[in-house]
């Protein structure tokens, strides 16, 4: 079975995009299945740094089919900005295939997402407030456009009023402020859509054709998860998550593929944690931790999408382990190990103690034993070689291979990729990855 699907084993921001990349010039075809450009992948490729928010970065390799599936929500404006710089940058973006299924944000949506978030106050989620949420709501509901109702002129129009109706309270202060009125505006809301679909009707197809002809050619699949695992709406840390499935079940859903198609997970996590937003976390390194503070700066810990400065702690192995259960994960890759370099001892949490000394060995289901929770720690041997330049495991000094081995014992899944550096060179393939896609002829397509 030649479908692989990549996906975040944390909160977001681990590194998926690299690993993506390097796995796409072995793959025929990379789908997108869930979120929208609330997520972001920076990559760096031939020496060139580029940052992807809806489009998937196997577009880089000539020939690749890159699919956007019916599980993502598009912000058609964004779409067609990255979509032209890309060609901007010299890079043909023929092989990009938008479902006909997937849903639009609307202005409306951007609107509702923001209003929500300032009437939280201090008890905000932490939402990126680009309308994503708003957008799942109204799929949900049946209130959703998508990408082919911007074909149709009739259609569009009714659907978007279908929509307003029930928003038309709340949006109404909106439709007298000068900033919203035009994109309040039925005519211009219905004018701009139908531009977008004219100018995307060349990539729009019906995407689960393409995917399911590629897998009965018995050709490589990668399915290209966004955000992570515990941002899960259904398995993450509720209510501060994303408004999809980024979990590995999820790749069928917004795909259009059976679970039989898909005969590898692997796991994105790095070597310590990171968070966006509110929302639990018992290992943070909290802004002042010298540790902490030196983690952000050494890993460039900004989002890809909204810049903000990401919370950062230690590697928290019960979460860990709790996602590659979640996700049926195959195997890891664990990118920025060299972002430990120079710390005399790594700490890496293996319990919670909760309230009341209660312990927790596994994910807590309660989200009030998870506030509470507090990180028992296995304190490791440091390391103070720089980790760059190595390209094979015995490369890596002792103390980093050890702390390798016991994220594998403890989770119970092998290591198939380490990446020691931002470039695509600086990264090490084990014995196990080796005997993965990873090691595939790449396909001429």
């Amino acid at each position: 079975m030649p479908g692989t699907v990549i996906v975040g084993a944390q909160w977001g921001d681990e590194g998926k995009g690299k690993i993506i990349d390097l796995l796409a010039s072995r793959a025929d075809a990379v789908i997108r299945f869930q979120g929208g450009n609330n997520a972001g992948h920076t990559i760096v490729h031939e020496g060139v740094t580029w940052k992807f928010h809806l489009i998937p970065s196997g577009i880089l390799f000539p020939g690749k089919t890159c699919i956007i599936g019916n599980g993502v929500v598009i912000d058609p404006e964004v779409l067609l900005g990255e979509i032209d710089g890309l060609r901007k940058r010299g890079v043909d973006v023929s092989g990009l295939k938008i479902s006909a299924n997937a849903h639009v944000i609307m202005p409306y949506h951007r609107i509702l997402d923001r209003a929500g978030e300032d009437r939280l106050g201090r008890h905000q989620i932490g939402t990126t407030k680009r309308g994503i949420g708003p957008a799942y709501a109204d799929k949900a509901a049946r209130l959703g456009i998508r990408i082919q109702d911007m074909l149709d002129e009739k259609i569009l129009k009714k659907k978007i009023l279908a929509a307003l109706e029930p928003k038309k309270l709340m949006l109404r202060p909106y439709e007298r402020d000068a900033e919203f009125a035009d994109q309040l505006d039925l005519q211009q809301m219905t004018l701009d859509l139908l531009t977008y679909g004219h100018k995307l009707e060349q990539h729009i197809a019906d995407t689960s054709a393409l995917a399911w002809k590629a897998l009965d050619e018995e050709k490589l699949v990668l399915f290209e998860g966004a955000q992570g695992a515990l941002l899960d709406i259904d398995h993450g840390t509720y209510p501060f998550v994303t408004s999809s499935n980024p979990v590995s079940a999820s790749a069928c859903i917004g795909s259009g593929v059976g679970p039989r198609d898909i005969d590898e997970v692997w796991g994105v996590t790095k070597a310590y944690a990171t968070r966006v937003g509110a929302g639990p976390f018992p290992t943070e390194l909290f802004e002042g931790d010298p540790v902490g503070d030196g983690i952000i700066d050494r890993g460039h810990e900004y989002g890809t999408t909204t810049g903000r400065r990401r919370r950062a702690g230690w590697l928290d192995l019960v979460a860990l382990k709790y996602a590659a259960r979640i996700n049926s994960l195959t195997h890891l890759c664990v990118t920025k190990l060299d972002v430990l370099s120079g710390l005399d001892t790594i700490r890496v949490c293996t319990r919670y103690r909760g309230e009341e000394d209660a312990t927790f060995e596994t994910f807590p289901y309660h989200q009030t034993v998870l506030h509470h929770a507090t990180a028992e720690y296995v304190d490791l041997p440091g390391w103070q070689e720089d980790l760059t330049g190595c390209r094979s495991e015995a490369d890596l000094p002792q103390a980093a291979r050890d702390y390798l081995q016991f994220i594998a014992d403890h989770t119970g899944v092998p290591i198939a990729q380490i990446s020691i550096g931002p470039a695509r060179d600086q990264v090490i393939w084990t014995e196990v990855g080796n005997q993965t896609v990873a090691g595939r002829t790449p396909s001429v397509v």
